[in-house]
């Protein structure tokens, strides 16, 4: 078996400020780093990282090579990835001196998928192998039905949750991978178990990985429950924390580990990036997470 990530790569501009720009304010940054962006990627990265085969695929423009690097260099399989005319798409992201943010998004090639495109992506892969989606391309429900026809395993982080989302026929998620947050928004409730208990009602033969920040993680499939602590250490930066937490479950139901082991090595992997400033920098490695 193996991961295909239809997903989002994004260029991210990142400028230093003293405060959120006002209304027609100018102001100076005293700083500005570009860094490769977009859940899809991150997830992709974190799945290599972790030991999967994983595909990547979705749409760059020609100033999006830098993807085809990454996809090199981290161990993702970039054969899917279709450079358009489009720009690629980018955020434009200010932070300020208390670390406050404020991001514009530019979808650009990511909401350019057609539905030749994903037949001829999803053509590629079969019965059973898991097909890993976010929120941040166009096309989703057809990509669903698509991925559904051909039996495979959909597994869903539904973030940003929006309309498009609720457009998605959820019947056919096979995982759902959300935080409390994105929880929240499916079902109205707050409480983790109720925010289980409410999926389960609308959607019973789907699994849930349910991620609760500094309150770790829940599993819940049909009766069975599991719960992963967190593994205590200084965060210097969470940006990376649910990708990886995402990227290493996946690797680990690939691989037939019970849900207690991956959820454990999941956590473990999510407490380093946390440590590391950036992304796709901060994801550790299999051997980092493992000591083997």
């Amino acid at each position: 078996m193996k991961i295909l990530n239809i997903g989002s790569m994004n260029l991210d501009y990142v400028y230093s400020v003293d405060h959120i720009v006002q209304p027609g304010e100018t102001q100076a940054t005293y700083g500005m780093n570009v860094f490769l962006g977009g859940k899809g990627i991150n997830q992709s990265i974190a799945c290599a990282k972790a030991g999967a085969e994983v595909y990547q695929a979705g749409m760059i423009g020609e100033d999006g090579a830098v993807f085809l690097e990454a996809c090199k260099e981290y161990g993702v399989n970039g054969d899917y990835i279709r450079t358009i005319s489009e720009k690629t798409g980018h955020a434009i992201i200010q932070i300020d001196r208390n670390a406050q943010n404020c991001i514009l998004l530019y979808g650009g090639a990511n909401v350019k998928l057609t539905e030749a495109y994903i037949d001829e992506v999803i053509a590629g892969f079969d019965k059973g192998d898991i097909l890993l989606l976010q929120n941040e391309v166009n096309n989703l429900p057809y990509i669903v039905d698509k991925a559904y026809e051909k039996g495979m395993q959909i597994a869903l982080n539904p973030s940003p949750f929006n309309e498009a989302i609720l457009a998605v026929d959820l019947s056919k998620i096979s995982l759902f991978l959300m935080n409390e947050v994105e929880g929240e928004q499916i079902t109205g409730k707050k409480d983790p178990e109720e925010i289980i208990t409410a999926v389960q009602e609308k959607f019973p033969n789907t699994k849930i990985v349910l991620t609760l920040g500094k309150d770790g993680a829940m599993y819940a499939e049909g009766q069975q429950r599991y719960f992963q602590p967190i593994f205590k250490v200084e965060a210097v930066d969470t940006t990376a924390a649910g990708d990886t937490f995402t990227g290493y479950f996946l690797a680990g139901m690939l691989e037939g580990m019970s849900v207690q082991d991956i959820l454990y090595m999941s956590a473990k992997a999510s407490s380093i990036a946390v440590t590391r400033q950036g992304a796709v920098p901060s994801i550790p490695y299999r051997k980092e997470v493992t000591g083997e």
